[in-house]
């Protein structure tokens, strides 16, 4: 039986203003929000999880109520954190991190999490999705990071590199036959 699960990553967050889990979007980030609902909206999505991060609620939320439906959220679909603080960090910190993740993907910093387990916990929720909602449509609220491990976790290709390369809003098609991937198709047309 196929399945179809949407990544949408969230839109354009700002940077400065909250936490990682209170920072909500952008006016663009607003705007497209609601050009993913007109994307998404005749595709038949049945069922809509989400991080528990703002960001990620806020991309899909108007989706979720034009087809009438709640928001699940899951704790474990939240972003990858890298130290114990819920601040965020700067890009120029983040990036070498990046790289040292990748290239060892059980390097953690001690406050923080590795690619390992990060993909573990959120793999963990995806594969309970393909499992209780199999032959439907899922739409999943998520990040960058999270969103490539777990792609990642399928095919390799989807990499850091993948992830440097998405876009804020970003959104992937990923067909499923029981819990093999069949094909991603990257339905975001403007970068």
């Amino acid at each position: 039986m196929t399945t179809y699960v949407y990544m949408v990553r969230h839109g354009q967050s700002p940077l400065t203003e909250g936490t990682e889990r209170t920072r909500g979007l952008t006016d663009k980030g607003m705007l497209d929000a609601s050009r993913i609902t007109e994307l998404l909206k005749s595709e038949g999505i049945e069922v809509f999880v989400s991080s528990p991060y703002q960001r990620a609620i806020l991309t899909i939320q108007e989706l979720a109520h034009d087809a009438g439906q709640e928001i699940i959220v899951y704790e474990n679909l939240k972003e990858q954190h890298f130290s114990s603080t819920e601040i965020r960090m700067p890009d120029v910190e983040l990036l070498p991190l990046l790289q040292q993740c990748y290239a060892d993907p059980t390097f953690a910093r001690p406050d923080g999490e590795s690619n390992a387990d990060c993909q573990q916990r959120a793999v963990t929720v995806l594969q309970e999705l393909l499992t209780t909602y199999q032959g439907r449509k899922i739409v999943i609220g998520t990040h960058g990071a999270v969103m490539a491990l777990m792609m990642g976790y399928y095919d390799r290709k989807y990499d850091l590199a993948f992830m440097l390369n998405t876009s804020k809003p970003d959104v992937y098609r990923m067909k499923f036959e029981g819990h093999t991937l069949l094909s991603v198709k990257r339905i975001w047309g403007a970068k």
